[in-house]
């Protein structure tokens, strides 16, 4: 009989955990052949700036602790994406939380990410449709 020394998953409950789920999913966005080049355009050589940001987002969201002021839906107003792109987005999130963590965080981040995206996509989807309308920020 063997015992099985992996460590049990745990919620979501600090900044350091917010950075490996934030770190992992970006590792897997790059490697993805339908959002990896829209990331890499966008971002460049700026990764670090980019995942600090992220840092920094789902820490408000998740902790309370409110470290991102800004407003997040702006940056993807010019990007060419569409449903198929928020689904793939948000499969790989749900995909990375529930390979790390397990609990009452982990589930709101899936959920608001859920959210997120949706409304990002209906926004996205007014602006095409109504193309001199002012952008929803």
């Amino acid at each position: 009989m063997s015992i099985d020394h992996t460590p049990m998953k745990q919620d979501i409950q600090t900044l350091d955990d917010i950075k490996v789920l934030v770190d992992q999913f970006y590792t897997t966005i790059r490697k993805d052949t339908l959002l990896g080049p829209i990331f890499k355009e966008r971002i460049q050589n700026n990764w670090a700036i980019h995942l600090e940001k992220m840092y920094s987002f789902w820490q408000t969201i998740l902790l309370d602790e409110h470290s991102y002021f800004g407003s997040p839906f702006p940056p993807h107003i010019n990007l060419p994406i569409d449903a198929q792109h928020f689904g793939q987005w948000l499969n790989l999130f749900e995909a990375t939380v529930d390979c790390l963590y397990i609990g009452q965080k982990a589930e709101e981040a899936k959920w608001r990410a859920q959210k997120m995206a949706q409304m990002f996509q209906f926004k996205l989807e007014y602006l095409q449709a109504n193309p001199n309308k002012k952008p929803l920020i």
